[in-house]
């Protein structure tokens, strides 16, 4: 069992913040205007003036694992180390390769769809928390003021919607909505904090589905 990504939407359907830990290879980067700034160094837009890339985050992990072939929410991007060849060159049979700002559209539109039709079939007492596909594990945790924390998982874990909120009521809480430096529903920016990084980063590590 492992964990495989964190995503965070704010109310504005915007993706605010997003790390990885185990990834076959790290999705392409988002296109340019596609993306709020400071979401993730590993994900920012290229730079088209310098070419050159964005600087990967300080906690991505090497380790990346993820693969998936049905091409519905996880992309396979482009390798790193292949220098500046074309896109088409890097597609492979049965993957679908997406910039991280289409993934994370996907993502949340999963989510969206499946709230939806929930509340429609089941009413308003029912809840949509987790689904499980044969290659990943959705997990959601939605607050009050309507940020979504959404991790993918490996299909066999258990329900990490307790981890979700523990972020939220630690990390989340502490070093974002506590802290006057970082914009709130800017529409402008991401969560720009190395400290929530790093917590974050620390306490999913110390997870014991995490491997």
């Amino acid at each position: 069992m492992t964990i495989y990504s964190l995503y965070i939407f704010d109310r504005h359907c915007a993706c605010v913040y997003y790390h990885d830990w185990h990834r076959t290879k790290q999705t392409r980067p988002a296109m340019e205007g596609g993306l709020l700034k400071a979401v993730s160094r590993a994900v920012a837009p290229r730079q088209v003036d310098s070419g050159t890339t964005a600087a990967p985050s300080t906690f991505s992990s090497p380790r990346n694992t993820l693969v998936s072939t049905t091409g519905a929410v996880v992309a396979i991007g482009e390798d790193p180390s292949a220098g500046t060849a074309p896109p088409t060159a890097t597609v492979r049979p049965g993957v679908n390769t997406l910039t991280f700002d289409e993934e994370a559209k996907l993502v949340y539109g999963v989510i969206l769809s499946l709230r939806n039709m929930i509340k429609k079939l089941s009413g308003r007492d029912e809840h949509f928390t987790s689904f499980r596909t044969s290659t990943y594990k959705l997990h959601l945790y939605e607050t009050l003021s309507g940020y979504k924390f959404i991790m993918l998982s490996d299909p066999s874990t258990d329900g990490l919607r307790f981890v979700l909120r523990q972020i939220y009521s630690g990390p989340f809480v502490d070093y974002v909505a506590r802290n006057p430096l970082v914009p709130m529903d800017s529409r402008e920016q991401g969560i720009d904090n190395e400290y929530f990084r790093a917590s974050v980063d620390r306490m999913v590590r110390g997870l014991s589905v995490f491997a």
